[in-house]
């Protein structure tokens, strides 16, 4: 059963193209909050003084690699070799896990050091920009795993191979967030 528009674009696709849409509208405006406000009311700690960029670097490897992994998976449904799509299905799951334990390390040595969301608003602007980039980690990881035990179970192949590209999309947006994210808060002080 196809799903197209009248322009021959499969309709789920279209439907998710309009959702990435809102998603740049939340995220665009999260990204200009933390703009307007970096360097407004900072009390210390100040961001150059607890930002560790070669942890944050480490993690955004591990995004990016992730979404490699992504494109595996794709390819691998797409030819129906569901050995290696559950491999890198599971890859890009255990890949977005680790993103998130780095990140709640890095929360974690944040809070210690008197960074928090009421401390100032930069804290309160980087957590919240950070955190949401995060919950949407989240979401893609039950995605992910959701598509794996799909795949697990035989109800994966290259006959519905739209689904995973559509989380594919997903999770490339996810990444494209981060290293706009990565870059505005971390690389450019």
């Amino acid at each position: 059963m196809t799903h197209a528009t009248s322009m021959g674009l499969d309709s789920r696709k279209l439907a998710f193209w309009t959702f990435i849409g809102s998603e740049c509208l939340l995220f665009g405006s999260l990204i200009s909050t933390y703009l307007v406000y970096k360097g407004q009311s900072v009390v210390g700690p100040y961001p150059h003084e607890i930002l560790n960029i070669p942890v944050t670097s480490l993690s955004t490897f591990d995004l990016l690699a992730s979404s490699l992994w992504m494109v595996l998976a794709l390819a691998a449904v797409q030819r129906g070799d569901m050995k290696w799509a559950k491999i890198w299905l599971l890859g890009v799951a255990i890949g977005g896990l680790i993103f998130l334990g780095f990140q709640v390390y890095e929360f974690t040595s944040f809070v210690h050091e008197g960074l928090t969301l009421q401390r100032n608003l930069f804290g309160a602007s980087f957590f919240l920009l950070t955190g949401t980039h995060g919950a949407h980690v989240a979401v893609g990881v039950i995605w992910m795993l959701t598509l794996w035990v799909q795949a697990l179970r035989g109800r994966l192949g290259p006959q519905n191979a739209i689904t995973v590209e559509i989380a594919g999309l997903y999770w490339h947006f996810v990444d494209v967030v981060w290293i706009i994210i990565f870059t505005l808060v971390y690389l450019l002080q």
